[in-house]
């Protein structure tokens, strides 16, 4: 488990981002809800978007402060995607995040394994984001966050239409990080391994897949990790939020690994 940002080791100034709005995809759990509880805590307003709007229905009474909507979307509809996005006034902050697709080898997928995840990930952030990038800057401020995956690096083994996917997201990132206008930066995070219900199921999966127990397969995750312990989702949204910030306008086209140092290279 990991360490947890809570209560007084909230590492923020309080309404740093006061006056500011952010839409935060995939916020009914996960590294989803964490961001957008750890912007809301910064003072940031918060459009919380997820599949099902009930499962938004706790988050947005654990948020601090006022003011903040759900939202039901699926990120693969993307017709529903222009149209809820063309409704919405100004946004200051995007997280663009969405579950990952299901492991097993890349050579076990077919060319339609490929259409949801490329949706609900690339084109459904291509979509908001351009959008989104117009009020951006007319607001004059702007900042969008991918979360995606330490693989774009170090590719995972078992989990090869996630890393080819990562990868995408990551070259679009950067290649937009040399277009977008002057005030808005896009950023990367690489999420490690993360205490979320998405990692467990995985475990399961490689469980299933090879004989192995869960816990036997966790503790060659964590044997590979120098913090020896899985990376609490408050702290991803730690550093989501840390490139959110009006002081954080020199940070662009980066990819930030919160990984407990388990990747090795540089």
């Amino acid at each position: 488990m990991g360490v947890g940002l809570a209560g007084a080791d909230f590492p923020f100034a309080e309404g740093v981002l006061e006056g500011r709005t952010a839409l935060v995809c995939g916020s009914s759990k996960g590294i989803g809800r964490s961001c957008a509880l750890m912007l809301a805590r910064a003072g940031a307003r918060v459009i919380a978007c997820a599949r099902t709007v009930d499962d938004l229905d706790s988050l947005i009474e654990d948020m601090h402060g006022g003011g903040h909507r759900a939202i039901e979307l699926d990120l693969e509809d993307i017709e529903a995607v222009e149209e809820v996005v063309s409704g919405l006034g100004a946004v200051h902050i995007l997280v663009n995040n969405s579950g990952g697709p299901p492991g097993g080898p890349l050579l076990e997928n077919e060319l339609d394994d490929f259409e949801g995840p490329f949706r609900r990930h690339l084109h459904a952030s291509h979509t908001i984001t351009k959008a989104l990038v117009p009020k951006m800057e007319s607001e004059g401020t702007g900042r969008i966050v991918n979360i995606i995956s330490t693989s774009v690096r170090e590719p995972i083994d078992n989990i090869g239409l996630s890393n080819t996917l990562r990868g995408a997201m990551a070259s679009w990132a950067k290649s937009l990080s040399r277009e977008l206008p002057p005030c808005i930066t896009i950023n990367n995070i690489l999420p490690g391994f993360t205490d979320t219900d998405r990692l467990g199921s995985l475990a399961e999966s490689i469980s299933q897949r090879t004989g192995r127990s869960v816990d036997d397969v966790q503790d060659g995750w964590m044997s590979s990790v120098p913090i020896q312990r899985l990376i609490d989702p408050m702290e991803t949204a730690a550093a989501v939020t840390w490139l959110c910030l009006p002081s954080s306008s020199g940070v662009r086209g980066i990819s930030l690994a919160v990984d407990g140092g388990r990747m090795r290279s540089i």
